[in-house]
């Protein structure tokens, strides 16, 4: 059973007691509420009062909205919880994962660019102390992945980086400066490690394949680092680990294989067992195929508890969801002790927090303190430095040794070409209903090329050319895509360098392939050619015949003041170090 007076709990007699009492006094359906992480879906009192009194939620995750709404939402959930609620936000990058006015820091990759341990430090302080502000008491943070994979798209961003002693220093500093936040807990994921599979665990198996040796000593170090240093809970992930699991449990069969969050051998035998953690478990969410896929939702529910997880994330249908698992504690599937289990860990945990020991409207901040600590200068500070010593040159070969430093006086007219990922999901909905506005990448960055003195344009390409004759009520000129062809000499004369912008925030490029645009720099020996990827950082996989390349790792205002900045200094101005292979394993991406 659980030892609340052991790591990462250390309650006293008092709030040891708390936690049995509560524990007794609820009904089959507050007891099961507990098991439930929402995602709430409207910020009406009514709705969220229905939330905490007929489903009795233990935690609630939220869409993102400015800090004063979220601290609104946030009252009235503690007003209706019979039990205070976990209030969870993804600060994993910094507080506008909690909010839409929070400061952003920092994403793992780029904050382990730095190779500085104090600035995962600062982003675990820093972004949780907005999300404090605003009445949050749980980041799903650290992200503990490791970044084996370029072509695993769901965290190549997001983990810092692809070295295990790394990723366990920077996500031992983040839980660290996070607990600078009284009460505040964290829930690393995605355990047991994601980053070896190509896949999308959104949309697919994803799979972690080492053996036990190798876990052990890159994956399970990582965990085991943070375990040690007081980790409170644990998100798992929907990945496979059929090696590993196979030596727990030999006689087990290929197709009865289930993800973490479904897995006995790996959330008990592994997580409890062997690394001992005593914390809390939830699962990541539920509408993730990695874990739909394996059986009924009926079965899905009930097995994921008894598997070890304390906790589920996310409803389907709120009735359907909270009646089966309802029906599953009263008909024994889910026994009383595993019940008890869970609720101890779920309580002893808001114990640990300190929630029981304050009044309802104590819990969430007072409405004032959200702007004195929302968009703190300091924060601001702490997102310039990051930005700055974050900057990678990846790779400068030494026919391009001269293209440094980029001053009006040699590089007057520049060229922006803006290469995006193929549009698809919420991103595709938006752009149809007119919404998600502001100055994309490629402007932002013209913009602030022009203000030091560059005469700087972003390329129209055919297909942009094509689009706005369609939007004009005009027929389409194909020959615009088919032969676009220009002399070499035509199609560089207008420019003394080109800025292949790449803004992929997930995905592969998407490329127009017009016969002889500028789309793709095939131009690099015509003309210099600075290829900037400001999202993820494997462009160099499609690219490869650049020879000046740039990670700058996401595409915010001080970022590309930054990059101005750097390649205006000049080589020297470029202090990060690759966290991963950027070259993802590719002979020619090197050459």
């Amino acid at each position: 059973m659980v030892d609340l007076k052991a790591n990462p709990y250390y309650l006293s007699d008092e709030d040891c007691k708390w936690v049995e009492e509560t524990i007794a006094s609820m009904t089959p359906e507050e007891k099961v509420g507990q098991l439930f992480f929402q995602l709430t879906s409207s910020q009406e009192e009514e709705y969220l009062k229905e939330l905490m009194e007929k489903y009795h939620l233990g935690g609630c995750r939220y869409n993102p909205m400015p800090g004063k709404k979220v601290q609104e939402q946030n009252r009235i959930l503690q007003k209706y919880a019979k039990v205070p609620v976990f209030i969870a936000c993804n600060t994993e990058a910094g507080g506008d994962g909690a909010c839409a006015d929070g400061t952003p820091i920092g994403a793992g990759v780029k904050i382990a660019a730095t190779d500085n341990e104090d600035y995962a430090y600062a982003l675990g302080k820093m972004s949780n102390a907005e999300a404090a502000a605003i009445g949050c008491n749980m980041a799903f943070a650290p992200v503990c992945d490791i970044a084996y994979n370029w072509q695993n798209t769901e965290i190549i961003t997001r983990a810092f980086g692809n070295d295990p002693e790394r990723v366990a220093k920077m996500s031992a500093a983040y839980l660290n400066g996070a607990h600078e936040n009284e009460g505040f807990a964290c829930a690393a994921k995605h355990f047991p490690g994601n980053g070896q599979d190509f896949r999308d665990a959104h949309l697919s198996n994803n799979v972690n394949y080492f053996d036990v040796d190798e876990w052990d000593a890159t994956y399970g170090m990582v965990y085991k680092t943070l375990i040690d240093n007081g980790l409170d809970a644990i998100m798992g992930g929907h990945i496979m680990m059929p090696k590993y699991v196979k030596a727990i449990n030999p006689e087990l069969k290929d197709e009865d294989m289930m993800p973490a969050t479904l897995s006995p051998e790996i959330m008990t035998t592994l997580l409890r067992d062997r690394l001992g953690f005593n914390g809390m478990v939830v699962t990541d969410a539920s509408h993730m195929v990695g874990m739909t896929d394996r059986m009924k939702r009926a079965e899905m529910l009930p097995l994921s508890i008894n598997a070890g997880c304390d906790m589920f994330l996310f409803f389907n249908d709120p009735d359907e969801d909270f009646e089966t698992m309802l029906n599953a504690y009263k008909d024994g599937v889910i026994s009383e002790e595993r019940m008890t289990e869970a609720l101890t860990r779920i309580l002893g945990l808001k114990a640990h927090m300190g929630l029981n020991k304050k009044a309802k409207e104590e819990i969430v901040p007072a409405p004032e303190n959200v702007d004195e600590v929302l968009g703190s200068e300091e924060f601001k500070e702490m997102h310039k430095a990051i930005c700055r010593d974050s900057l990678t040159l990846v790779k400068y070969k030494d026919k391009d040794k001269d293209v440094l430093p980029v001053v009006p006086e040699r590089y007057k007219r520049i060229m922006i070409v803006h290469v995006k990922a193929a549009e698809s999901g919420m991103g595709a909905l938006m752009k149809m209903m007119g919404m998600g506005g502001g100055k994309n990448p490629a402007e932002r960055l013209k913009e602030t090329l022009c203000e030091k003195g560059f005469d700087a344009f972003v390329y129209e390409s055919p297909l942009d050319q094509m689009k706005k004759q369609i939007e004009a009520g005009e027929k389409p000129s194909i020959n615009l895509y088919f032969a676009g062809k220009n002399a070499i000499a035509d199609f560089v004369k207008d420019m003394d360098l080109v800025i292949t912008l790449c803004d992929v925030p997930s995905g592969r490029p998407s490329f127009g392939l017009s016969k002889g645009g500028g789309e793709i720099p095939w131009y690099v020996f015509e003309v210099p050619v600075v290829v900037v990827g400001c999202g993820q950082p494997t462009m160099l996989a499609d690219i490869p015949q650049a020879r000046t390349y740039i990670n700058t790792y996401d595409s915010k205002d001080t970022t590309f003041d930054a990059l101005v900045d750097a390649l205006m200094r000049g080589e020297d101005a470029f202090k990060g170090n690759d966290p991963i292979d950027s070259f993802c394993g590719l002979f020619d991406a090197r050459l």
